[in-house]
This record gives C-alpha cells, structure tokens and sequence, in this order.
C-alpha cells in the first residue's frame, strides 16, 4: 500500500489473535526502527522483544496494576524501548536547544517500527503508562537507563475504526499561528 494509505489505516490495537508472530517480521521492523533518523545520528534507542509467554505476563501485570493497559499480557510480543544516552552533539544541542532531541528520536523510531508493523499485516499500541522500575528490573535494564514506551505487537481482527481528528485548519497555519 502507499504511504498514505498505510497512514490511515494504522491504528491502536487492543485485542490480539492467540496467533504466534513470526520473527522475520519483527525483526523487519526493528530494521526500518533503526534506520530513522535521530539528531546527530545519536541514535538514542534500544529495542528489547520480548516473546517468552511467562515473561510477556509479568510485564503485561506490570501494565495493568494501575487498572489500566489490561490488554497488553494478551499480545504475543511484547517491545520494550529503553532511552539510551545521546551522543554528545546531540547532548549539547539538547542543551543548547532546550528541547529534549532523545525523546524526539525514539518518538520517530516508534512510529517507524509501528508503521512497518502495519505494512506486515500487524496490529500495535504504544503504551505509556506501566510500572518502569519493575520492567527495568525484569529486563535486566540498567537504573541509570529509562523505558518510557511500550510497544504491543500481534495480529488482529479488529474492523478499521473511523479516525477521529481536529480539522487541517485546527493543526495547521501558513507563515504565522
């Protein structure tokens, strides 16, 4: 499909087939993750996948203990994204700046690996809200390292949902606000 196309229809998925996903298609959008672009080619990212059933319903429990995100111990694969460090010209233009260019980078390495996802035939959601210290813990993540982002990934059912989106004159100007 075209670009466009692939735009529209990438939804958030919530509900997963008890279907296996194979690893030449997450190992596909872990390339096309690493390919994009970052500031100063820092970088700054680091994909852990995580398919072992016993370990993917731990970190889906570690998902859902604030009552939310119950969905993610049903998906058959499970990435998490650890924040790694920028390097230093990325750092000092971070500073300089003032904008936080590492959580930029993995925002678009995210989507890409989403995307990617889509085109595959896969369903994600990227999850936000979790207990980070205990899937530090569980993966083996260093406490100076940060995991803002989930990733579920699995094949779907779900029907296309109507996209729901402010207006192109709400989100958008031409050469002032």
């Amino acid at each position: 499909m075209d670009f466009s196309e692939l735009a529209s229809v990438r939804q958030s998925e919530r509900k997963y087939l008890d279907k296996p996903v194979e690893r030449n298609k997450i190992i596909r959008c872990l390339e096309t993750a690493r390919l994009s672009p970052s500031a100063c080619n820092s970088q700054p990212w680091r994909f852990i996948v995580v398919d072992n059933p016993d370990l993917r319903a731990v970190i889906g429990e570690c998902a859902s203990s604030l009552g939310m995100n119950k969905f993610v111990a049903q998906a058959p694969v499970i990435v998490a994204v650890v924040l790694e460090k920028m390097n230093m010209l990325s750092k000092i233009g971070s500073v300089l700046g003032d904008k936080e260019y590492n959580l930029i980078d993995i925002g678009i390495a995210v989507n890409q690996f989403c995307l990617q996802a889509r085109d595959l035939g896969l369903g994600t959601c990227i999850v936000g809200m979790f207990d980070e210290k205990r899937v530090k813990r569980l993966l083996d993540v260093s406490s100076s390292r940060r995991v803002p982002l989930l990733i579920t990934v699995g094949y779907t059912d779900n029907p296309l949902r109507p996209k729901q989106r402010k207006t192109l004159e709400q989100i958008s100007g031409w050469n002032r606000y």
